[in-house]
């Protein structure tokens, strides 16, 4: 199950981030060691599988450095499921144990919804064989009722003579080509289509998790017969409406849970924000240092590996990689309790983004933010380039605005762009038309931003 990250090494995982996230080698470089750790663990000696735990990451930085996308970008090369949580959301409730366990159901839930993407793909043919037929059925109804012989005509009168039979067979063979062939797409039908329905509401008893209440749920509604309900729509709106019902119909959802439960507990990465928001900044008691440390206490079990209720099984939190991160400004790595300290043994620091960092981010990435612009205008067939003198000046302003205001990191340069395209982007295309070339030079940058510059205030500016 984790043969897709088989044939990657340390180095080319990094190789494969540094497509997205420019600087942060070090970062880049543990998370790498701690997924390739993954594989060498699955394909280690049986009597010594379950003892390898996998060494969980702090990453300590200031906003927008790519603490998150790094941790994004790694479950994405390894195809696994991941799930971001703020570790201050737990202080918002009266009792968060049930709450903090949340995390581990929301990635059980992103992986069931992996799994059963990767098994719908695998039957998407015939699946599409099946809808076709529906829509066949819908435009030419079959004959029921066949007579195979003239002594079968006299005993039954009611049957369809062999003609009729042949002649219907061959039109539903002409229509049936049509379908294939996309010639009756906006011919409109009347289909069936499974309806769930108003949600029923919940109340929470006594005693009961969320857990609890999600399997009562869902064992209620597996009960309920379920309804459908017609609907007039052209036939590829119906081949839409249809292929994921008939999709769902080809999976076995038992083997889909299973998988799915393996793949969380394996494969699984959890990245939890703001863990120094939790973080007691004075080792006295009282106030809401009480309530942080209450956090702590209740992420630690989760952390150090317990079993978690949910609705598609238990599952053991003892592999899966967490991955926490805060930018640490007021409070420091050791104001977190030692237990919870010591689940977190790898510490990387995220430098803060130069001026030459912000540079490459606008040239180099496949994401790239001048690249997302020149896309969202060649939609419009308008032409759009950047100088480099033009993304120096970008980068030489970011920064600077960081310096002097707030340092978001790299959002920065969102609200420079923004503040830099606006007026092409309205004019796009009422008054710049299709074909037209706009090149960004260090002059019309200075030309549009010349009022950032000089306004040191930038409150409106900041994200």
């Amino acid at each position: 199950m984790l043969d897709n990250i088989e044939h990657l090494t340390p180095a080319q995982i990094v190789a494969e981030l540094d497509k997205y996230i420019i600087g942060q080698k070090d970062a880049k470089r543990n998370v790498a060691i701690a997924l390739r750790n993954r594989w060498r663990r699955m394909n280690a000696d049986e009597n010594i599988r379950r003892e390898i735990v996998p060494n969980n990451i702090l990453m300590i930085g200031a906003t927008g450095v790519g603490k998150t996308e790094i941790a994004r970008r790694l479950a994405k090369i390894a195809d696994a499921p991941f799930t971001k949580v703020e570790a201050s959301k737990f202080t918002e409730v009266g009792y968060v144990g049930r709450d903090v366990e949340s995390m581990v159901r929301d990635l059980v839930e992103q992986s069931v919804n992996m799994v059963k993407t990767r098994k719908k793909e695998e039957v998407k043919v015939q699946a599409a064989e099946m809808v076709e037929e529906i829509i066949l059925d819908a435009l030419i109804p079959p004959i029921q009722g066949r007579s195979t012989t003239p002594i079968s005509m006299a005993a039954h009168p009611d049957a369809i003579p062999d003609s009729d039979y042949e002649l219907n067979e061959r039109t539903r063979d002409k229509f049936r080509e049509k379908i294939k062939n996309g010639e009756l797409e906006d011919r409109k039908i009347e289909i069936r289509i499974q309806h769930n329905g108003a949600p029923g509401v919940g109340i929470m008893g006594p005693g009961m998790d969320e857990a609890s209440m999600m399997n009562i749920q869902e064992m209620i509604s597996g009960m309920m017969p379920k309804k459908t309900k017609k609907r007039k729509v052209t036939i590829a709106e119906a081949r839409k409406l249809l292929l994921d019902e008939e999709a769902a119909k080809l999976i076995d959802m038992d083997e889909v849970k299973e998988e799915a439960i393996f793949k969380a507990e394996n494969s699984g990465v959890i990245f939890i924000d703001e863990i120094d928001k939790v973080a007691s900044s004075s080792k006295k008691g009282g106030g809401p240092d009480v309530s942080r440390e209450g956090v702590q206490r209740d992420l630690l079990p989760i952390v150090e590996g317990s079993s978690v209720n949910t609705k598609y099984g238990v599952i053991n939190t003892d592999h899966i990689l967490f991955i926490a991160a805060g930018a640490f400004h007021v409070a420091k790595p050791s104001d977190l309790i030692p237990e919870l300290q010591g689940r977190f043994p790898i510490r990387v620091e995220l430098q803060s983004l130069t001026k030459d960092d912000f540079y490459q981010i606008l040239k180099f990435p496949k994401n790239a933010l001048t690249k997302q612009y020149e896309a969202l205008l060649a939609a419009e067939d308008v032409e759009l380039t950047f100088n480099d003198e033009a993304l120096d000046e970008i980068a030489s302003l970011a920064y600077e605005v960081n310096a002097e205001v707030e340092n978001i990191g790299a959002r920065r340069l969102q609200t420079i762009m923004s503040r830099l395209l606006n007026d092409i982007l309205f004019d796009v295309p009422d008054i710049i038309g299709a074909n037209a070339k706009i090149v960004i030079t260090r002059e019309l940058v200075k030309e549009r931003l010349s009022d950032m510059v000089k306004n040191r205030d930038l409150s409106q500016y900041i994200l």
